[in-house]
């Protein structure tokens, strides 16, 4: 079982539409570790580590995101793994 981090950023209407909630219940019920927030600018960002099938399922589900969003883009990147305990919304 192979295990990943990715850093996203997601682009479009995705805050004021309980993105960063939707996204917190998507990771936990996939068993991904990390983090959400918003960003200044109006994007969402993002930290998922987990086993890489269960990252890529919620990568898959950020590139759609809740029905009162509309994502435009989503910029994915792997990065070096990292451990966190559960996944938090971040400030």
């Amino acid at each position: 079982m192979s295990h990943i981090c990715m850093h996203l950023v997601v682009s479009g209407r995705v805050q004021g539409v309980w993105f960063r909630r939707f996204t917190q219940e998507q990771a936990r019920s996939n068993g991904v570790t990390g983090w959400v927030r918003n960003l200044a600018d109006g994007r969402v960002e993002a930290m998922l580590c987990g086993e890489e099938r269960a990252v890529r399922h919620v990568e898959a589900w950020l590139n759609r995101g809740p029905d009162s969003a509309s994502v435009t883009s989503v910029d994915a990147r792997d990065v070096p793994l990292e451990r966190f305990e559960g996944f938090e919304i971040r400030d």
